[in-house]
């Protein structure tokens, strides 16, 4: 009885506060309470803070980059990029060659034509080049809208999602590189794609 007595009185604990699984006071409730409220890495300085904000928006802008190169209704896909009407928009510009794809090399090529010291060509560039292709862009903008209009009352007479604006979806769209388009184009130049709308 003595021996089972001692060793009971081993076990018990040695201070207040302190459990018999573990040899560190047991926290106050309110010490507790302010570890759960303070962040896990609170920025200290307004740079850490910017640089926090920064990681943020690269992941969130990773994710949606992500989603649209998928191609399809995916949570972290536009609004604007949603329904047939526009995946129509899409798959038109997409199925066909047009100038207005190469604007941003023309656009380069003026500024390096402007930059040689030769008056010759940046009085082209400037008074010719650039205003033709102004030109060939809007006419080419023109009859794209007005075929996505058209094929868009054709084809989805009864929709009324993201129709309005498609036209000039389409143009802004037909203005980007196509490597860069997003969503990722799901047809090729000369490729059929009505009958992915019927």
């Amino acid at each position: 009885m003595s021996s089972s007595a001692s060793s009971e009185a081993g076990q018990a604990p040695s201070g207040k506060g302190v459990s018999d699984k573990k040899a560190a006071p047991t926290p106050k409730r309110s010490e507790s309470a302010n570890n759960l409220r303070r962040p896990l890495s609170a920025p200290q300085t307004r740079k850490e803070a910017y640089k926090q904000y920064r990681e943020r928006e690269r992941r969130r802008m990773q994710r949606e980059r992500a989603g649209l190169s998928k191609g399809s209704t995916d949570p972290y896909t536009r609004p604007q990029d949603e329904g047939p009407v526009r995946a129509l928009a899409r798959d038109y510009v997409d199925s066909r060659r047009s100038i207005s794809e190469f604007f941003l090399y023309f656009s380069l090529a003026i500024i390096v034509l402007l930059f040689l010291p030769i008056p010759e060509l940046q009085l082209g560039a400037t008074y010719v080049v650039w205003p033709l292709m102004i030109v060939t862009m809007i006419t080419e903008g023109i009859f794209t809208a007005r075929r996505v209009k058209a094929m868009i009352a054709k084809q989805y007479p009864n929709e009324t999602k993201n129709v309005r604006g498609a036209g000039m979806y389409a143009v802004m769209r037909q203005l980007q590189i196509r490597k860069l388009r997003l969503p990722k184009p799901r047809v090729k130049p000369g490729d059929e794609f009505l009958s992915k709308h019927r």
